[in-house]
């Protein structure tokens, strides 16, 4: 049982027990037992933390079944190994090294040796944001729907935007709230630190805490915080403007609202899109435009240790800098002047290239299975399974239950990742003392 092995069997569990809960009487707003395909698609989508659902959630599901699927999304965006090493902390029990390496490897962190104070600093960072994110989404729910079911929307968009999924309990997601600075800045909020990580936020208050204290030691920024937040900041104004310009033209997206409420659409359309999934203008109705721009920013993703998905930043950017490299003739990849190890490299240009083949697998075969469906759409709701989004031009409920499953598949490669999930499939590699002699080959 190697550490991938018991991530990825981990999650298997997590989605199967939420699987049977989805399914009981008292989880349907009907009092029925459910459908097991529709149970194992939504727990799935909860435990990956993407939010693509078959089902309108907030009338398919009663309180506890909505109160469940919040609690398999917190599982997910926390990650199983971290919520199991908690639960073992809490019980006493001791944490072992292999359980070190798993949090490790489940975090994407670099050592071991701060791993429980790490954990530690994970479930307070959580708590802190989601409860300050409940908050102040009271101000945006209570006036329109009361107290009792203004606390309980707060509370459950407030875990959904922190962990990156997508779940609303509204029809139309956040569309009646297009023009709520308040809703959208917040959530916005939520979502764009969830998506950073941990590690990034850490790094953070560390550093504000020793500039403003009687004697502030100097703190450099780490590597890994630099190039998430420059990334980060880039793609979200990227984003912003290339929405903002293909869609501003568009009657059914941002035409109708006024100038101010088109920037703060694209805005939150730029943030969504890398691994969120909540909406406030129609994903059916974007131009050819702003579908390609929507997959782009999908593909690309969150930040490693966050709770978003896709490539992650980190990958992008060391990609980047291997073709700066290669362009300027340099045998080495520099980034903040420092060098990138190579199996850093190796790994980012597994991650993208399993990436790419995953969904061209899960497009190939939904078009083969429902060839009623265009291209685009299709494409759209691989990428936003493979992501973790949650994104739809909605073709969701339509899906033949053979489309379903593939979709499932793609939703767990896609959280548990590529590279681990292939690596659980074959095992550690075996060491070999063997070299063998280089050989050049054309290239491009």
């Amino acid at each position: 049982m190697t550490v991938p092995r018991t991530i990825g069997l981990g999650f298997l569990a997590v989605i199967t027990v939420g699987t049977m809960l989805l399914m009981l009487p008292f989880s349907l707003s009907t009092g029925t037992w459910g459908d097991p395909l529709t149970a194992l698609f939504t727990a799935t989508s909860a435990v990956c933390v993407t939010g693509l659902s078959v089902v309108d959630v907030g009338k398919f599901y009663s309180f506890w079944g909505q109160f469940i699927l919040m609690l398999l999304v917190q599982v997910g965006g926390l990650g199983y190994m971290t919520v199991t090493t908690f639960l073992l902390l809490v019980l006493g029990r001791k944490f072992r090294l292999k359980d070190k390496l798993a949090l490790q490897q489940s975090l994407d962190a670099s050592g071991i040796a701060g791993a429980v104070p790490l954990l530690k600093s994970i479930v307070a960072t959580t708590a802190i944001f989601e409860l300050t994110g409940f908050f102040l989404l009271l101000f945006v729910f209570v006036p329109d729907l009361g107290w009792n079911q203004g606390l309980w929307f707060a509370l459950f968009h407030s875990f959904n935007a922190f962990n990156n999924a997508g779940f609303g309990l509204l029809s139309d997601n956040f569309m009646s709230y297009v023009h709520s600075p308040l809703l959208n800045f917040v959530i916005t909020f939520l979502i764009i630190w969830g998506g950073m990580g941990y590690q990034v936020i850490q790094e953070l208050y560390l550093w504000i805490r020793n500039r403003f204290s009687k004697n502030p030691l100097r703190r450099d920024f780490s590597v890994h915080f630099r190039v998430v937040t420059s990334t980060t900041v880039f793609l979200l104004i990227l984003g912003t403007v290339l929405v903002f310009f293909t869609e501003y033209r568009n009657p059914g997206t941002l035409e109708p609202l006024n100038f101010p409420d088109q920037i703060m659409a694209a805005w939150f359309q730029s943030v969504t899109t890398r691994t969120a999934g909540f909406n406030t203008i129609n994903n059916g109705a974007l131009t050819v435009g702003g579908l390609f721009v929507s997959i782009i920013l999908m593909f690309l993703g969150a930040s490693p240790g966050g709770t978003g998905g896709g490539i992650k930043t980190t990958t992008i950017r060391i990609l980047f800098n291997a073709t700066r490299s290669a362009l300027q003739g340099r045998e080495e990849v520099i980034c903040y002047k420092r060098q990138i190890p190579l199996p850093l490299i190796l790994k980012a240009i597994g991650v993208l290239l399993g990436s790419f083949v995953v969904i061209c697998i899960s497009t190939i075969l939904i078009s083969l299975s429902q060839p009623e469906i265009d291209f685009d759409p299709i494409l759209f709701e691989v990428v936003s399974a493979f992501a973790t989004v949650g994104l739809s031009t909605g073709i969701t409920a339509s899906l033949t239950p053979l489309s379903k499953l593939i979709i499932i598949s793609t939703m767990y490669m896609g959280r548990v990742g590529v590279l681990l999930l292939m690596s659980a499939i074959l095992g550690d590699p075996k060491p070999t003392s063997i070299d063998y002699p280089e050989e050049n080959l054309l290239v491009g």
